[in-house]
């Protein structure tokens, strides 16, 4: 089980919103790359970053915190906001970015999805935001009329490489990730499921490491870490023990 920190980046500082909501955003820490070297010295194994204002603008807004990020710290990161393009999709993972996430431009333009996950074999992973069951698009703006287990069956054959599955309702208030919803679209796909939204404390890791939820990759975890509520050490140290090697 794979425990993903994650850094969301608006106006190039690293921030934490409220279900989504940009006018809710707090700014955590003014410079993205020191926030990855802390994380990568805590020890996790992967990096969960977004560019919050690229998935309002459809378009990449924060490349040079991105940049910053991949210079300094030698962690595989994927990376999400404003993908929606194969221009975009090639130059992250030229410069170094080891997955990109796809959201809005999933449910718009499917062969995209296809296309870039045919071209880069395991480098493509889909987001699915839900809220209510339903897909949101445009940084989470506006819903779709799709369900987030139709989205996901409907690249069960596209070589995905994994699909991050964030309730909306749940993300940034620290209640709790949304695990039944999220198995249940664990055992509607093939594809693995990375949960996300609403990660709060030791009791939520330890809730994944329930054997229900081994059918899950792992999890994304964002605002618990900076404001203390999950100790990283005591997380980790807690996920070794039960798979027997490092998260």
């Amino acid at each position: 089980m794979i425990l993903f920190p994650a850094i969301d980046l608006k106006e190039g500082r690293c921030v934490r919103l409220v279900q989504g909501d940009m006018e809710q955003a707090t700014v955590f820490n003014d410079d993205p790359a020191a926030q990855a070297a802390d994380f990568a010295a805590q020890g996790f194994s992967w990096l969960h970053i977004v560019d919050l204002d690229g998935a309002f603008a459809g378009k990449p807004m924060n490349a040079a915190a991105v940049e910053a990020i991949l210079a300094r710290v030698k962690l595989p990161l994927q990376l999400g906001g404003g993908i929606r393009d194969m221009r975009t999709v090639e130059g992250w993972l030229e410069r170094g970015v080891a997955r990109v996430i796809i959201g809005t431009a999933a449910v718009r333009d499917p062969a995209f999805v296809r296309e870039a996950a045919r071209r880069f074999p395991g480098k493509v992973a889909v987001g699915i935001d839900a809220r209510d069951g339903r897909v949101a698009v445009e940084g989470w703006a506006r819903l779709s009329e799709m369900s987030a287990e139709d989205l996901g069956r409907s690249f069960e054959d596209a070589g995905v490489a994994a699909i991050i599955y964030t309730d909306i309702a749940r993300d940034g208030i620290l209640k709790g990730l949304n695990i039944e919803a999220t198995l249940k679209l664990a055992h509607a796909v093939g594809i693995p499921v990375i949960a996300s939204g609403g990660l709060a404390s030791i009791e939520d890791v330890e809730r994944l490491l329930e054997p229900d939820c081994a059918v899950l990759e792992g999890a994304i975890t964002g605002r618990a870490l900076y404001d203390g509520r999950l100790d990283p050490k005591d997380a980790l140290a807690l996920i070794a023990a039960r798979s027997g090697k490092h998260a």
